[in-house]
This record gives structure tokens, C-alpha cells and sequence, in this order.
């Protein structure tokens, strides 16, 4: 479907039975991801980059390495609780989780540099 708005993204993500995140580099954070759990669907993502911090394997989604453990994981997705994904997005992912992150990260630098 390529690039979809915000509204039709939530609805996509939300009936989705899972996310299937092949990113085959070492992605930084995985927007995309964050945004699945918060409309309550599993991930299924490529253990490459970030993915180790954003998803709970077993829990809110799966790690795999190949296409074949890919395929094993979509079997095991009804497993999963999807309320589960949403309460990790929003004790994760949160606005005021991210902010005062953001924050405490500015704060440190700027010690260095006083």
C-alpha cells in the first residue's frame, strides 16, 4: 500500500494480525514497530538494530533470523496477547516517557559541558 495516513495506518495496524518487520539493517529504532504495539499487534521482526529493545520475544512478538523461523513465528502470533503490545507501547513509547528521556539526555550533555 506504500506510504498510508495516520488514520488509515491505525485502522491497517489495528486488523492486522501481526507486523512483519524484515528490516535487513541495523535499524536505530523502529518507528513502525512502536506504532504496531500501540494498536495492539504483535511484531514479527528481523533480531537486527533495536529490535531487541522494542520488542519482548514470546510476549508482544517474535526475534527471528530467517525466513523460515518468520513463518514459524505468523503460526505462533494468536499465542500473543494483544493488550499486552499496547501496555509495552505506552510504558515504552509514551509522550512523557519519551520527553523525559529526551530530557535526561540534554541534561547530561550539557553537565559535560559546564
Amino acid at each position: 500500500m506504500g506510504n498510508v495516513r495516520p488514520g488509515q495506518r491505525k485502522t491497517l495496524l489495528g486488523k492486522a494480525l501481526a507486523l512483519l518487520h524484515p528490516t535487513r539493517f541495523e535499524e536505530p529504532f523502529g518507528l513502525s514497530v512502536a506504532e504496531a504495539m500501540f494498536c495492539r499487534t504483535p511484531v514479527i521482526a528481523f533480531n537486527r538494530g533495536a529490535m531487541q529493545e522494542l520488542i519482548v520475544g514470546g510476549k508482544i512478538g517474535f526475534l527471528v533470523n530467517t525466513v523460515e523461523e518468520t513463518v514459524q513465528a505468523v503460526g505462533k502470533i494468536g499465542h500473543l496477547s494483544r493488550q499486552e503490545c499496547r501496555q509495552w507501547a505506552q510504558a515504552m513509547f509514551s509522550i512523557e516517557k519519551m520527553v523525559n528521556g529526551y530530557l535526561d539526555v540534554y541534561e547530561r550533555i550539557l553537565k559535560k559541558f559546564s
